[in-house]
Protein backbone atom coordinates (compact mmCIF):
# COMPACT_ATOMS: atom_id res chain seq x y z
CA UNK A 1 0.00 0.00 0.00
CA UNK A 2 1.41 3.39 -1.02
CA UNK A 3 0.38 7.03 -0.64
CA UNK A 4 1.19 7.68 -4.30
CA UNK A 5 1.78 5.22 -7.11
CA UNK A 6 3.60 5.47 -10.44
CA UNK A 7 3.65 2.64 -13.00
CA UNK A 8 5.16 2.97 -16.48
CA UNK A 9 3.91 1.03 -19.47
CA UNK A 10 6.86 -1.37 -19.27
CA UNK A 11 4.99 -2.53 -16.12
CA UNK A 12 7.65 -1.25 -13.76
CA UNK A 13 6.51 0.20 -10.44
CA UNK A 14 8.53 3.38 -10.03
CA UNK A 15 9.34 5.63 -7.12
CA UNK A 16 6.58 8.25 -7.31
CA UNK A 17 8.92 10.83 -5.73
CA UNK A 18 11.74 10.29 -8.23
CA UNK A 19 12.05 12.22 -11.52
CA UNK A 20 10.46 10.53 -14.54
CA UNK A 21 10.15 12.98 -17.45
CA UNK A 22 13.04 14.45 -19.44
CA UNK A 23 13.19 18.22 -19.65
CA UNK A 24 12.43 18.09 -23.38
CA UNK A 25 9.39 15.80 -23.07
CA UNK A 26 6.70 17.31 -25.25
CA UNK A 27 4.18 16.88 -22.46
CA UNK A 28 6.21 19.49 -20.57
CA UNK A 29 7.31 21.90 -23.28
CA UNK A 30 4.15 21.88 -25.42
CA UNK A 31 1.39 20.02 -23.60
CA UNK A 32 1.48 17.60 -26.54
CA UNK A 33 -0.31 14.57 -25.18
CA UNK A 34 -3.54 13.16 -23.79
CA UNK A 35 -4.75 11.86 -20.46
CA UNK A 36 -7.64 10.24 -18.62
CA UNK A 37 -8.70 10.27 -14.98
CA UNK A 38 -10.42 7.35 -13.24
CA UNK A 39 -11.76 6.68 -9.77
CA UNK A 40 -10.22 3.79 -7.83
CA UNK A 41 -12.64 2.29 -5.34
CA UNK A 42 -13.06 -1.07 -3.66
CA UNK A 43 -9.84 -2.45 -5.08
CA UNK A 44 -10.54 -1.65 -8.73
CA UNK A 45 -10.42 1.18 -11.22
CA UNK A 46 -13.90 2.15 -12.43
CA UNK A 47 -15.06 2.50 -16.05
CA UNK A 48 -11.71 1.28 -17.41
CA UNK A 49 -12.94 0.38 -20.90
CA UNK A 50 -14.82 3.65 -21.37
CA UNK A 51 -11.69 5.59 -20.46
CA UNK A 52 -9.41 3.51 -22.64
CA UNK A 53 -11.80 4.04 -25.55
CA UNK A 54 -11.69 7.80 -25.02
CA UNK A 55 -7.90 7.72 -24.60
CA UNK A 56 -7.63 6.07 -28.01
CA UNK A 57 -9.98 8.63 -29.57
CA UNK A 58 -7.99 11.54 -28.10
CA UNK A 59 -4.70 10.00 -29.22
CA UNK A 60 -6.01 9.58 -32.75
CA UNK A 61 -7.11 13.22 -32.82
CA UNK A 62 -3.51 14.22 -32.01
CA UNK A 63 -1.94 11.65 -34.33
CA UNK A 64 -0.32 9.93 -31.35
CA UNK A 65 0.61 6.26 -31.49
CA UNK A 66 -1.32 4.29 -28.89
CA UNK A 67 0.21 1.25 -27.23
CA UNK A 68 -1.57 -2.08 -27.03
CA UNK A 69 -4.53 -1.60 -24.71
CA UNK A 70 -3.65 -4.82 -22.88
CA UNK A 71 -0.43 -3.09 -21.81
CA UNK A 72 -2.48 -0.24 -20.35
CA UNK A 73 -4.81 -2.71 -18.62
CA UNK A 74 -1.90 -4.50 -16.97
CA UNK A 75 -0.34 -1.20 -15.88
CA UNK A 76 -3.70 -0.19 -14.40
CA UNK A 77 -3.96 -3.45 -12.48
CA UNK A 78 -0.44 -3.06 -11.10
CA UNK A 79 -1.20 0.51 -10.02
CA UNK A 80 -4.40 -0.54 -8.23
CA UNK A 81 -2.56 -3.38 -6.49
CA UNK A 82 0.15 -1.00 -5.29
CA UNK A 83 -2.41 1.55 -4.14
CA UNK A 84 -4.25 -0.84 -1.83
CA UNK A 85 -7.67 -2.47 -1.93
CA UNK A 86 -9.82 -0.34 0.40
CA UNK A 87 -8.93 3.30 -0.16
CA UNK A 88 -10.48 5.57 -2.74
CA UNK A 89 -7.95 7.07 -5.14
CA UNK A 90 -7.65 9.28 -8.21
CA UNK A 91 -5.94 7.52 -11.13
CA UNK A 92 -4.44 9.29 -14.13
CA UNK A 93 -3.37 7.76 -17.45
CA UNK A 94 -0.89 9.92 -19.37
CA UNK A 95 0.40 9.57 -22.92
CA UNK A 96 2.71 12.16 -24.46
CA UNK A 97 4.49 12.30 -27.80
CA UNK A 98 7.75 11.74 -25.97
CA UNK A 99 11.02 13.65 -26.14
CA UNK A 100 11.52 16.50 -28.58
CA UNK A 101 14.85 14.92 -29.46
CA UNK A 102 13.06 11.74 -30.57
CA UNK A 103 12.25 8.32 -29.24
CA UNK A 104 9.19 6.48 -28.01
CA UNK A 105 6.07 8.10 -26.56
CA UNK A 106 5.95 8.61 -22.81
CA UNK A 107 3.21 6.62 -21.08
CA UNK A 108 2.46 6.04 -17.42
CA UNK A 109 -0.24 5.56 -14.78
CA UNK A 110 -0.43 7.34 -11.43
CA UNK A 111 -2.69 7.00 -8.41
CA UNK A 112 -2.99 9.52 -5.59
CA UNK A 113 -5.43 10.53 -2.87
CA UNK A 114 -8.78 12.06 -3.76
CA UNK A 115 -8.40 15.73 -2.84
CA UNK A 116 -10.31 17.51 -0.11
CA UNK A 117 -11.72 19.84 -2.78
CA UNK A 118 -13.40 16.86 -4.44
CA UNK A 119 -14.78 15.51 -1.17
CA UNK A 120 -16.23 18.93 -0.36
CA UNK A 121 -17.79 19.26 -3.82
CA UNK A 122 -19.49 15.88 -3.45
CA UNK A 123 -20.76 16.71 0.01
CA UNK A 124 -21.61 20.41 -0.19
CA UNK A 125 -22.06 21.12 -3.90
CA UNK A 126 -20.41 24.02 -5.73
CA UNK A 127 -20.93 27.61 -6.76
CA UNK A 128 -20.10 28.35 -10.40
CA UNK A 129 -19.48 31.22 -12.77
CA UNK A 130 -20.53 31.10 -16.40
CA UNK A 131 -17.56 32.21 -18.51
CA UNK A 132 -17.12 32.74 -22.25
CA UNK A 133 -15.09 29.94 -23.84
CA UNK A 134 -14.40 32.07 -26.89
CA UNK A 135 -15.57 29.79 -29.67
CA UNK A 136 -18.69 28.80 -31.57
CA UNK A 137 -20.51 25.49 -31.22
CA UNK A 138 -19.71 24.98 -34.93
CA UNK A 139 -15.95 25.20 -34.44
CA UNK A 140 -15.42 21.49 -33.81
CA UNK A 141 -16.80 20.58 -37.24
CA UNK A 142 -15.10 23.40 -39.16
CA UNK A 143 -11.71 23.28 -37.41
CA UNK A 144 -10.90 19.73 -36.23
CA UNK A 145 -7.30 20.76 -35.52
CA UNK A 146 -8.61 22.70 -32.52
CA UNK A 147 -8.98 19.28 -30.82
CA UNK A 148 -12.28 20.12 -29.18
CA UNK A 149 -13.68 16.95 -27.67
CA UNK A 150 -10.21 15.46 -27.09
CA UNK A 151 -8.82 15.22 -23.55
CA UNK A 152 -5.40 16.78 -24.09
CA UNK A 153 -2.69 17.86 -21.68
CA UNK A 154 -3.14 21.48 -22.84
CA UNK A 155 -5.20 22.52 -19.81
CA UNK A 156 -3.79 26.02 -19.23
CA UNK A 157 -7.02 27.77 -20.29
CA UNK A 158 -9.15 25.53 -18.09
CA UNK A 159 -6.97 26.10 -15.05
CA UNK A 160 -6.85 29.86 -15.70
CA UNK A 161 -10.66 29.91 -15.76
CA UNK A 162 -10.82 28.09 -12.43
CA UNK A 163 -8.31 30.47 -10.85
CA UNK A 164 -10.28 33.45 -12.15
CA UNK A 165 -13.50 32.03 -10.70
CA UNK A 166 -11.78 31.52 -7.35
CA UNK A 167 -10.83 35.22 -7.19
CA UNK A 168 -14.56 35.98 -7.37
CA UNK A 169 -15.48 33.45 -4.71
CA UNK A 170 -16.72 30.65 -7.00
CA UNK A 171 -15.70 27.00 -6.85
CA UNK A 172 -16.05 26.07 -10.51
CA UNK A 173 -16.93 27.22 -14.02
CA UNK A 174 -19.44 26.45 -16.73
CA UNK A 175 -18.21 27.54 -20.15
CA UNK A 176 -20.54 29.23 -22.64
CA UNK A 177 -20.06 29.41 -26.42
CA UNK A 178 -19.93 32.63 -28.46
CA UNK A 179 -23.62 32.09 -29.28
CA UNK A 180 -24.48 31.80 -25.59
CA UNK A 181 -24.88 28.01 -25.48
CA UNK A 182 -23.89 26.07 -22.38
CA UNK A 183 -20.84 23.88 -23.08
CA UNK A 184 -19.13 22.08 -20.16
CA UNK A 185 -17.06 22.63 -17.06
CA UNK A 186 -13.24 22.73 -17.21
CA UNK A 187 -13.24 19.21 -15.74
CA UNK A 188 -16.88 18.09 -15.88
CA UNK A 189 -20.06 17.57 -17.90
CA UNK A 190 -23.15 19.68 -17.20
CA UNK A 191 -26.43 17.82 -16.59
CA UNK A 192 -29.76 19.43 -15.71
CA UNK A 193 -33.09 17.97 -14.63
CA UNK A 194 -36.63 18.89 -15.53
CA UNK A 195 -38.73 16.51 -13.52
CA UNK A 196 -37.70 12.99 -14.72
CA UNK A 197 -36.01 14.45 -17.79
CA UNK A 198 -32.20 14.77 -17.88
CA UNK A 199 -30.47 16.96 -20.45
CA UNK A 200 -26.85 17.66 -21.32
CA UNK A 201 -25.27 19.64 -24.18
CA UNK A 202 -24.43 17.54 -27.26
CA UNK A 203 -20.80 16.48 -27.93
CA UNK A 204 -21.17 17.96 -31.44
CA UNK A 205 -20.83 21.37 -29.77
CA UNK A 206 -17.16 20.65 -29.17
CA UNK A 207 -17.65 19.05 -25.76
CA UNK A 208 -15.59 16.21 -24.35
CA UNK A 209 -17.86 13.13 -24.28
CA UNK A 210 -18.41 12.43 -20.59
CA UNK A 211 -17.85 8.83 -19.54
CA UNK A 212 -19.68 9.27 -16.23
CA UNK A 213 -22.53 11.20 -17.86
CA UNK A 214 -22.93 8.42 -20.43
CA UNK A 215 -22.97 5.79 -17.68
CA UNK A 216 -25.55 7.87 -15.78
CA UNK A 217 -27.78 8.04 -18.85
CA UNK A 218 -27.62 4.26 -19.29
CA UNK A 219 -28.70 3.62 -15.71
CA UNK A 220 -31.24 6.46 -15.49
CA UNK A 221 -32.95 5.36 -18.72
CA UNK A 222 -33.75 2.08 -17.02
CA UNK A 223 -35.16 3.89 -13.98
CA UNK A 224 -37.87 5.84 -15.78
CA UNK A 225 -35.86 8.91 -16.78
CA UNK A 226 -35.89 10.43 -20.26
CA UNK A 227 -32.28 11.25 -21.13
CA UNK A 228 -31.43 13.59 -23.99
CA UNK A 229 -28.70 15.72 -25.55
CA UNK A 230 -29.92 19.25 -26.29
CA UNK A 231 -28.68 22.80 -26.73
CA UNK A 232 -28.95 24.65 -23.42
CA UNK A 233 -28.72 28.31 -22.45
CA UNK A 234 -27.69 29.74 -19.06
CA UNK A 235 -31.36 30.54 -18.45
CA UNK A 236 -32.07 26.81 -18.68
CA UNK A 237 -29.70 26.27 -15.77
CA UNK A 238 -31.51 28.83 -13.67
CA UNK A 239 -34.98 27.40 -14.36
CA UNK A 240 -33.99 23.73 -14.09
CA UNK A 241 -35.02 21.52 -11.18
CA UNK A 242 -31.37 20.79 -10.52
CA UNK A 243 -27.95 21.30 -12.11
CA UNK A 244 -25.00 18.96 -11.63
CA UNK A 245 -21.37 18.79 -12.68
CA UNK A 246 -20.59 15.15 -13.50
CA UNK A 247 -17.08 13.69 -13.72
CA UNK A 248 -15.17 10.50 -13.08
CA UNK A 249 -13.46 11.27 -9.77
CA UNK A 250 -15.81 13.86 -8.24
CA UNK A 251 -18.70 11.81 -9.66
CA UNK A 252 -21.49 14.31 -8.95
CA UNK A 253 -21.46 17.84 -7.54
CA UNK A 254 -24.72 19.76 -7.29
CA UNK A 255 -24.55 23.35 -8.47
CA UNK A 256 -25.95 25.45 -5.64
CA UNK A 257 -25.19 28.92 -7.00
CA UNK A 258 -24.71 30.31 -10.53
CA UNK A 259 -23.19 33.76 -11.08
CA UNK A 260 -24.07 34.67 -7.50
CA UNK A 261 -27.68 33.49 -7.74
CA UNK A 262 -28.60 30.80 -5.21
CA UNK A 263 -30.54 27.92 -6.76
CA UNK A 264 -33.47 26.29 -4.96
CA UNK A 265 -33.18 22.78 -3.57
CA UNK A 266 -33.20 20.10 -6.25
CA UNK A 267 -36.05 17.60 -5.70
CA UNK A 268 -34.05 14.84 -7.37
CA UNK A 269 -30.72 15.58 -5.64
CA UNK A 270 -30.53 12.36 -3.62
CA UNK A 271 -31.77 10.26 -6.51
CA UNK A 272 -29.17 11.68 -8.91
CA UNK A 273 -26.38 10.91 -6.43
CA UNK A 274 -27.71 7.37 -6.11
CA UNK A 275 -27.97 6.94 -9.89
CA UNK A 276 -24.43 8.17 -10.47
CA UNK A 277 -23.18 5.77 -7.80
CA UNK A 278 -24.99 2.90 -9.49
CA UNK A 279 -23.65 4.00 -12.87
CA UNK A 280 -19.98 4.07 -11.89
CA UNK A 281 -20.20 0.84 -9.93
CA UNK A 282 -21.95 -0.94 -12.81
CA UNK A 283 -19.33 0.31 -15.23
CA UNK A 284 -16.64 -0.79 -12.80
CA UNK A 285 -17.70 -4.41 -13.18
CA UNK A 286 -16.94 -4.44 -16.90
CA UNK A 287 -14.57 -7.14 -18.06
CA UNK A 288 -10.95 -6.12 -18.52
CA UNK A 289 -11.02 -8.20 -21.67
CA UNK A 290 -13.92 -6.26 -23.24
Amino acid sequence: MSDRVLVTLDHEVRDADAPLLHADDLAVVRGDGVFETLLVRGGRALKVEAHLTRLVASARALGLPIQDLDEWRLALELAVEEWGSEREGAMRLVLSRGRESGGDPTAFVTVGPVSERILEARRDGVSVLTLARGYSVDLSASAPWQLLGAKTLSYATNMAALRYAATLGADDVIFVSSEGNVLEGPRSTVVIARDKHLLTPPPEHGILPGTTQQALYEVASGKGFRCEYAALRPADLITAEGVWLISSVTMVARVRKIDGLALPDAPLADEIVELVGLAVEAAGTESAEA
